[in-house]
């Protein structure tokens, strides 16, 4: 099995071939913080890697849990690990070649700074209230000119279609229905979660591509 593991050379030509050697370089040359690890986070890392993101910065100070795999990308063999470290390992499989930066830690407005300065692109990606507040505040706040993939609304039953993404400022972009709320539906399905990680990972091919929304 090892010696089907293609080398970079080839992994990076086959993406160059997918999306044209303008773009993939691009790609490549991008970093990507991803800002919580849950069902938003890790299925967001898991499509920017597929994609060929050159860089991924993770940040979560959550533990694997038994009622995380439904639908979020970890494995039952994880439970208990980091999700920075569980997740680290799931995309090396997927993309051996990524390079991954991880803080097992709480993001804060004391150390928001340090651990975002470096990356070019933030995708928002908690299931707290407060927690998208502060982060939305300090991105837009103090660092006005990183792009900032926020989400809004995925819990629930309710229509996929219904999700979309809307660019509230040059920078700023929120992904979901701004209605259901985490806090005030019976539920998180693994489908509709997905498909609002899927807006935020999109979003943020379209904006290194050059194409914003209006």
């Amino acid at each position: 099995m090892v010696d089907l593991i293609p080398t970079k050379e080839e992994w990076n030509k086959a993406l160059s071939n997918r999306h044209g050697e303008v773009l993939q370089r691009k790609l490549s040359d991008t970093t990507v913080a991803v800002c919580g690890l849950g069902g938003l986070g890790s299925n967001i890392a898991v499509s920017l890697s597929r994609a060929g993101i050159g860089k991924l910065i993770l940040i979560d100070f959550d533990r694997v849990d038994i009622s995380n795999l439904h639908r979020q990308q970890y494995k039952i063999t994880q439970i208990g690990m980091n999700k920075t470290d569980a997740l680290s390992e799931n995309l090396r499989e997927i993309t051996p070649y990524i390079i991954l930066e991880t803080h097992t830690e709480r993001i804060t407005e004391e150390n928001a700074a340090n651990l975002l300065q470096n990356a070019d692109i933030i995708c928002e990606a908690f299931d707290n209230a407060e927690c998208k507040a502060m982060l939305a505040n300090f991105v837009l706040e103090t660092m006005p000119d990183k792009y900032l993939v926020s989400a809004s609304g995925m819990a629930g039953l309710g229509s996929a279609n219904t999700i979309q993404t809307r660019r509230i400022s040059e920078h700023f972009y929120v992904c979901g229905d701004k209605i259901s709320d985490v806090s005030t539906e019976t539920s998180l399905v693994s489908s509709r979660v997905m498909i609002c990680a899927a807006h935020q990972a999109h979003t943020v091919l379209r904006i290194i591509a050059g194409q914003f929304e209006t």
